[in-house]
């Protein structure tokens, strides 16, 4: 995977709630702190401007990023945005160094495909249910994707997409397959279209009918 994003930044020496607002509030930028690969914590900030832009781009969340720290880069992944609750800031990040010989942990989105040919919607009327719209993978850096392609294609009314029905690329793996089969989580469903229900509903109705004229002859029989 290539580097797509790098992000400037500064070694943060000033600690506590005053220093991050006054960081926010008279200077634009965030603080920030990587952490993991085996070193120390590092306390950073970061250009608000700079991580907003690039967090529009969903490939940011599932790619190593580049984050040159004065005069070294580090490479890493985002693990945590804490955005403000009413506004559109973020207000703080954090990441995690990556080595290129480790398995990390990311998040990945998933790209429907085929939704106007799948075959529940098209012949039969079903709607998708979208119940994920990422998967946790473990894989080494190289091998990370920037999204998962889940095909609808062939999916009929009823039928559910499973985790373990999903096809990974090559050394990625899911981290909650890793759990068993309690943890093949349902991806998507085709649902019924609205009022299919109806007829089942009809039907059943019409037998419960029947059975009834049928008893009721049984008895008048029984009577004669």
């Amino acid at each position: 995977m290539s580097d797509a994003f790098e992000l400037n930044c500064s070694v943060r020496t000033e600690q506590g709630k005053g220093a991050s607002r006054r960081l926010r509030r008279l200077n634009n930028q965030i603080p920030a702190i990587l952490y993991g690969g085996g070193k120390d914590p590092v306390s950073l900030t970061i250009s608000h401007d700079d991580i907003f832009h690039a967090t529009e781009n969903e490939a940011f969340f599932s790619h190593i990023i580049t984050l040159n720290i004065d005069n070294t880069k580090e490479k890493a992944v985002i693990k945590d945005l804490q955005r403000h609750p009413a506004k559109p800031f973020i207000v703080h990040a954090d990441f995690l160094r990556v080595k290129e010989n480790e398995a990390i942990v990311v998040n990945v989105p998933i790209h429907f495909i085929n939704e106007e040919k799948c075959v529940g919607v098209k012949l039969h009327g079903g709607n998708i249910l979208k119940t994920l719209t990422e998967i946790e993978v473990s894989c080494l850096p190289k091998d990370l994707p920037e999204y998962i392609e889940v095909d609808m294609l062939n999916v009929d009314v009823g039928d559910t997409v499973h985790l373990s029905d999903v096809t990974l690329p090559e050394g990625v793996t899911s981290v909650a397959l890793t759990h068993g089969e309690d943890s093949d989580l349902s991806v998507a469903i085709v649902q019924q279209p609205r009022g299919g229900d109806d007829s089942a509903a009809g039907d059943s109705a019409s037998a419960a009918e029947s059975k009834a004229d049928d008893e009721g002859e049984d008895k008048s029989s029984d009577n004669d």
